[in-house]
C-alpha cells in the first residue's frame, strides 16, 4: 500500500503547498487593503475550488465504472496522458512563476476589490481551482494504477496534512524554507513518477484498441523477476514500470524523462544564474535600503507568504498601529437601504453547485449507447433485433422476453467460439452484453433454463480486424483430462492406505517419532490429491476434518483423523489415547479407496479445482489456521502446490488451445512459489508459518496471491457450455 502511497504523497504535498501559498497571499493582501470584511468571499471561492474537485473526482470515477472493461482500459489510459500534461505544465510553471506569483495575485485581488463580491470569489476560486483539478486527476490516475484507493488516498491524505503544517509555520514566521529547492527537487520526482503513469497510460491505450502495438513487447521479464518481491513492488507501484513493457511503452517512457528532464534541469540552472549576475547590484542595494534585504535562506516567494500571512494574523504594520478612519463631522441623511438578500445564500449557491452538476451526472448520466441493439433472449424470439453491427466494441442490451431464466452467448456458429455471454439473465429484466466484432459470422445462442438451447440467424460482418473468442469445452473435451486425474486419485489413495497403516503400527507399537514422520507424509499424500475433494463426499471430513466449530474443539467426540491425531502427536497423548484414532484414519482412508471409482466426478470440477486449491491454501495454510502442533503448514502448502501441477497438467492442451501465453505466466509463478517453499524445508524439517520472516512471509503471500490471479481465469476458458 505504501508504495503505492508515495507519488499521491508528493503530489498532495506539492499542490498543497503551491494552494496553501495562494490563500495565503490572498487574505494577506486583503488584510494589508484594510478588507477583512470580505474575507469570506476568499473563503467562499477556495471550498467552491474543493467542492469542484472532489465532484470531478466523482464523476471520473462513475464515467470509467459505467463503460465496458475496453473502454474503461481506454478511458483510464486518456486520463492518465491527460494527468501527465497537467503534471507537467504544472512543474515547468512552479519553477517560472515563483518569484512573481505574489505579485500577480496581489494585482488580480486588487482589481477584483473594484468589481464587487462575486469577483473575489472568482479570482479566489479560479486561483486554487486548478491545484484542485490537476490533484483530483493525478489521484484519479495513480488509484487506479495501483487497482485500490487505500494506499493513495492515505498518502494524498498525509502530503496534505504536511503542506498545511508548512504553510502555518510561514504563518507564524516560526519556519523557513527554501521553496527554489523544494519546489526543484520534488518537480524532478514528479517528472520521473510522470513518466511512468504515461507508460500505464499507453498500454491502457493499448488494451482499449486505440494504439496499436499490444503485443509488441520491447522486454518480458515476468519468468524470471518475482512480481511479489520488494523490490519489484516498489518499482511498479512509484514509477509503474512493469516486468513486461511494449515498445510503445518503452519508447515513450524513455523519450519523455530524457526530453522533460533535461528541459527542466535547464530551465533550473537558467534561474539560478540570474541571481548570482545580480549579486553585487543586491549587495549595494543593501546598504541603502536595508529594510528590503531578504531573509537568508527563502526565496522571494517564501519571503512575502511569510511576511503576508504574518500580517493576516493581526500583526501591526510598519508604524505600529493601524490608523483608524476619521470620524465625519456630521451624519448625512441616507435614503432607505435596499433590501438585501441573505449572506449565506452566494456561498452556498457556489459551493454547492458543483456538487449537484455531478449528483445529476452520476443519477442521470447512464444511457443507453446511440447504436446499442436491443436483442430478445428466449426460446421463441432469440436473437430477434439482431442485425449486422459494425466491426469494433460494440454494447448489445439483452432484453428476456420469455418466462425461464437464460444464459446467452454471442458465438460464431460455424466453429461455436464465444465472443461474449451473459448467465443468469431473469425475465423481464435487460442487461448490457459488450463484445468485439470483427469480419466473420455471428449469432446469438440462449439457454433456458431446463428448456432447449436455440440458436438464431446468423448475421456476416464484413471489414474489422481480428476478435478474440473463446473455443468452447464440452464434457466430451474434459472427458480424457478426467480420466487421467481419476487415475491420479486412485494410484494416489493406494498409496495413502499403506501409508496411514504404517502410521497405525508406528503408533501401536509406542514409537510417536517414527509416527510423527510418517504422519507427515500420509497427510502430504492426501494433501495432493485436492481436485477430488468435492467427490470424496463425508470421507473428506472424516480423514481431514477440523476441529473449528466442533463444541468441544480439539477434545470434541467428533473430531477425527489426520488433524486429531496431528494435535496428540505434539501435545504428548500416549500411544495408546491415539491408537483408536489411527486405526479409524486408516479404516476410513481404505473404504474412500474402495468407494472413489463409484462416486461422481463432475468433470467441470477439474478446471474450478485449478483456482480452489491454492486458494484454500492461502486461507488456512499460509496463515497457520490449520496447524494443530506440527508447525507444517508449508509442507501441506507445498503438497497442494504439487496437485495443482498436475491438475494443470491434464489440462494443459486445453489451455494451450486458448490461451497459451496464459500458461507461460502460470509455470513462472509456479516455480517462483516453489522456490520460496523450498527455502522452508531444511532436510526432514519445515520452517512453521509464524516463524517465517516477515519479509519472507509477504513473499510467500504475495507470491500465492499473483499465481491465483493468474490462474482464475482458466475456469471461464473451460467452462463447459451448452450448445445447440
Amino acid at each position: 500500500m505504501w508504495d503505492d502511497a508515495f507519488p499521491s504523497f508528493l503530489i498532495g504535498l506539492r499542490e498543497g503547498l503551491e494552494g496553501g501559498l495562494i490563500v495565503s497571499i490572498l487574505v494577506a493582501t486583503l488584510v494589508r487593503a484594510g478588507a477583512k470584511s470580505r474575507l469570506a468571499q476568499v473563503w467562499t471561492g477556495v471550498l467552491a475550488a474543493i467542492a469542484l474537485a472532489l465532484s470531478f473526482g466523482a464523476v471520473l470515477t462513475f464515467t470509467a465504472a459505467s463503460l465496458s472493461a475496453t473502454a474503461q482500459e481506454a478511458f483510464g489510459g486518456a486520463l492518465s496522458v491527460i494527468a501527465v500534461a497537467f503534471v507537467t505544465g504544472m512543474v515547468f510553471w512552479m519553477r517560472r512563476s515563483a518569484r512573481s506569483l505574489s505579485g500577480e495575485i496581489k494585482e488580480k485581488v486588487t482589481g477584483a476589490l473594484a468589481m464587487g463580491s462575486g469577483m473575489l470569489i472568482v479570482t479566489s476560486f479560479l486561483a486554487v481551482g486548478r491545484e484542485g483539478l490537476e490533484t483530483a486527476l493525478f489521484l484519479w490516475t495513480t488509484a487506479r494504477a495501483a487497482g485500490e484507493s487505500a494506499g493513495p488516498m492515505i498518502g494524498a491524505g498525509i502530503g496534505l496534512v504536511i503542506a498545511a503544517g508548512l504553510c502555518w509555520g510561514l504563518y507564524r514566521r516560526v519556519l523557513k524554507i527554501n521553496l527554489t529547492r523544494f519546489f526543484t527537487a520534488t518537480g524532478a520526482v514528479l517528472i520521473v513518477i510522470a513518466a511512468g503513469v504515461l507508460g500505464y497510460g499507453l498500454r491502457d491505450l493499448q488494451e482499449g484498441g486505440v494504439l496499436p502495438g499490444k503485443a509488441a513487447f520491447a522486454f518480458d521479464l515476468s519468468q524470471s523477476v518475482d512480481p511479489s518481491a520488494w523490490y519489484s513492488t516498489l518499482v511498479q507501484g512509484v514509477l509503474n514500470l512493469t516486468p513486461a513493457m511494449t515498445w510503445l511503452q518503452a519508447g515513450a517512457y524513455v523519450a519523455y524523462l530524457a526530453a522533460v528532464m533535461t528541459l527542466f534541469v535547464r530551465g533550473v540552472r537558467s534561474s539560478a544564474a540570474k541571481p548570482a549576475e545580480q549579486k553585487s547590484v543586491e549587495q549595494k542595494s543593501v546598504e541603502q535600503k536595508p529594510a528590503e534585504q531578504k531573509p537568508v535562506g527563502e526565496t522571494a516567494l517564501a519571503q512575502s507568504a511569510s511576511e503576508e500571512v504574518a500580517e493576516a494574523g493581526g500583526e501591526p504594520a510598519a508604524d505600529g498601529a493601524e490608523q483608524p478612519a476619521a470620524a465625519p463631522q456630521s451624519a448625512p441623511v441616507r435614503p432607505a437601504a435596499p433590501r438585501k438578500r441573505p449572506g449565506w445564500l452566494l456561498p452556498t449557491a457556489v459551493v454547492a453547485v458543483p456538487a449537484v452538476i455531478a449528483g445529476g451526472i452520476v443519477a442521470f448520466g447512464k444511457s443507453k449507447p446511440a447504436d446499442a441493439q436491443t436483442v430478445s433472449v428466449s426460446e421463441k424470439e432469440c436473437g430477434k433485433g439482431f442485425t449486422a453491427p459494425k466491426p469494433g466494441r460494440q454494447t448489445f442490451q439483452m432484453h428476456n422476453t420469455g418466462d425461464k431464466t437464460s444464459e446467452v452467448y454471442l458465438v460464431d456458429p460455424a466453429s461455436n467460439a464465444v465472443y461474449g455471454e451473459i448467465e443468469g439473465l431473469a425475465p423481464g429484466t435487460t442487461r448490457d452484453l459488450v463484445a468485439t466484432v470483427a469480419g466473420g459470422s455471428y449469432a446469438w445462442r440462449c439457454v433456458p433454463t431446463g428448456g432447449k438451447p436455440v440458436t438464431s440467424a446468423a448475421v456476416r460482418v464484413t471489414g474489422g480486424g481480428a476478435a478474440r473468442a473463446v473455443v468452447p469445452v464440452s464434457e466430451d473435451d474434459l472427458a480424457g483430462p478426467l480420466s487421467q486425474y481419476k487415475q491420479y486419485v486412485d494410484q494416489g489413495l493406494g498409496t495413502l492406505v499403506s501409508q496411514t497403516q504404517q502410521l497405525s503400527d508406528d503408533i501401536a507399537g509406542g514409537d510417536l517419532d517414527s509416527a510423527r514422520t510418517d504422519w507427515l507424509t500420509a497427510h502430504r499424500t492426501y494433501s495432493s490429491l485436492g481436485a477430488a475433494y468435492g467427490t470424496f463426499q463425508d470421507f473428506d471430513k472424516k480423514i481431514n476434518g477440523r476441529a473449528d466449530g466442533l463444541p468441544a474443539g480439539v477434545h470434541d467426540k467428533d473430531f477425527n483423523g489426520f488433524h486429531k491425531i496431528e494435535y496428540g502427536l505434539w501435545h504428548g497423548q500416549s500411544a495408546d489415547e491415539l491408537s483408536g484414532p489411527a486405526k479409524q484414519l486408516n479404516s476410513d482412508v481404505a473404504g474412500l479407496k474402495k468407494a472413489f471409482p463409484t462416486q461422481d466426478f463432475d468433470p467441470g470440477d477439474l478446471p474450478l479445482r485449478t483456482h480452489e486449491i491454492l486458494e484454500n491454501t492461502l486461507q488456512f495454510e499460509l496463515t497457520g489456521d490449520t496447524d494443530e502442533g506440527s508447525g507444517t503448514n508449508l509442507a501441506t502448502a507445498d503438497a497442494n502446490l504439487s496437485g495443482t501441477r498436475e491438475l494443470l497438467g491434464v489440462l494443459r492442451p486445453l489451455i494451450t488451445k486458448r490461451d497459451p501465453q496464459l500458461l507461460a505466466t502460470i509455470d513462472g509463478d509456479i516455480d517462483r512459489l516453489q522456490k520460496l517453499l523450498d527455502g522452508a524445508h531444511h532436510d526432514s524439517t519445515w520452517t512453521p508459518v509464524d516463524k517465517l520472516d516477515v519479509t519472507v512471509r509477504a513473499r510467500l503471500n504475495g507470491t500465492t496471491g499473483q499465481l491465483l490471479e493468474h490462474l482464475a481465469p482458466v475456469p471461464d476458458l473451460l467452462e463447459i457450455r451448452k450448445s445447440a
